[in-house]
């Protein structure tokens, strides 16, 4: 029986593969009016390491803005990439907009710095790792030393956090087991229905939520919506959180992605259209339930720039605040990609269900 569920879940996760994160527009495709083009803001990403902590060392991508002898403390980007950009070192960029954001047009909207550092580390996915909860120490070690290392040009007041599907789920984590670190979160369609318990640690952390209302993979309905109302149920201060729905997932210029998993294009070209209008199908409210109008070009980087924390920069070891399960995946195994199909095939019953008592009573 165990046996027929692993290979049905298996399947699924073939099936699934399909609409797993795609890379970026084709050349020429919904390509935005910027002064570089992607292929030449990608190649300003460096690369480095991570010092071993509990026997992984994760490696990383990072954009820096500073220039020689220069003393400005700049934000700092963590940006995490979602399952199979971590594929190979350097495919948490090569095949992710995110670059976009390190753009002379984008990088001006970090205010007050003028720019902002941008730092994508890799979950070690050839060794079959997906931002496990085993990743918490190694990846704090590494912004930590990140950190150590431009200490004179970072502001470590100004550390913001986000990325999307796995990495909106390990956004979340790191949110929970360091609050105290980053000055606001922006999960994209997170694989994680958060807890109440872990949520609660976010009480006075600003988080921007992005979804799309069909995403395939994360239900919006069924763990989406549950993990904002679990942060807002405990929050401080609901009117610093936002959260932008897609009721169709798109480019810029309104052409559908392949998939309506993929709301982190939103993310990538800070929320804006590709004419700097409304982004397309998307709505957006604060924890109050008000609605928040987006105006060109105060978006998701004018948003987190204005938030600020008490963080002195100072490292820590272990995992934090986080609570953890009783039992943690040290390793990744297939068994968490198989809860995560499980907890997907399990919303789509639900909500299959639930259409068919609607149509009962036609």
């Amino acid at each position: 029986m165990q046996k027929n569920r692993i290979l049905a879940l298996l399947l699924s996760l073939a099936l699934l593969l399909g609409v797993l994160p795609a890379g970026a527009f084709a050349a020429g495709e919904g390509a935005l009016p910027l002064s570089a083009g992607l292929e030449a803001l990608q190649g300003q990403f460096v690369r480095g390491d991570g010092p071993e902590t509990n026997g992984y060392s994760l490696d990383y991508r990072y954009y820096s803005p500073a220039k020689d002898g220069d003393t400005r403390k700049y934000p700092l980007v963590i940006w995490l990439h979602g399952m199979s950009e971590g594929a190979y070192e350097g495919k948490q960029v090569i095949n992710n907009d995110i670059a976009y954001w390190t753009s002379a047009e984008f990088q001006a909207r970090f205010e007050p710095a003028g720019g902002a550092y941008i730092l994508a580390p890799r979950s070690p996915e050839e060794q079959m790792i997906f931002w496990d909860d085993a990743m918490v120490e190694p990846l704090r070690a590494t912004i930590d030393a990140f950190i150590a290392e431009n200490r004179d040009t970072i502001d470590v007041t100004r550390i913001y956090i986000g990325g999307f599907s796995m990495g909106g789920k390990m956004t979340l984590k790191m949110s929970a087991a360091y609050p105290e670190m980053f000055a606001a979160a922006f999960p994209i369609c997170p694989a994680w229905n958060m807890d109440a318990e872990n949520a609660a640690n976010l009480h006075s952390l600003p988080v921007w939520l992005t979804s799309g209302v069909m995403d395939p993979l994360v239900n919006y309905y069924f763990s989406v919506t549950p993990t904002w109302n679990r942060i807002l149920s405990a929050h401080d201060d609901p009117a610093s959180c936002r959260f932008s729905t897609l009721s169709q997932v798109c480019y810029p210029d309104g052409s559908r992605t392949s998939s309506s998993h993929h709301a982190w294009f939103a993310v990538n070209y800070d929320m804006f259209s590709i004419d700097n209008g409304d982004y397309p199908h998307m709505s957006t409210v604060d924890g109050t339930g008000a609605a928040v109008t987006l105006t060109y070009p105060d978006g998701m980087i004018a948003w987190l720039s204005q938030f600020t924390s008490a963080y002195d920069g100072a490292p820590i070891e272990g995992t934090g605040s986080l609570v953890l399960p009783d039992e943690v995946h040290n390793l990744f195994s297939i068994y968490t990609i198989l809860d995560f199909i499980q907890t997907i095939m399990d919303a789509l019953e639900t909500a299959i269900l639930a259409l068919r008592e609607a149509l009962a009573d036609f």
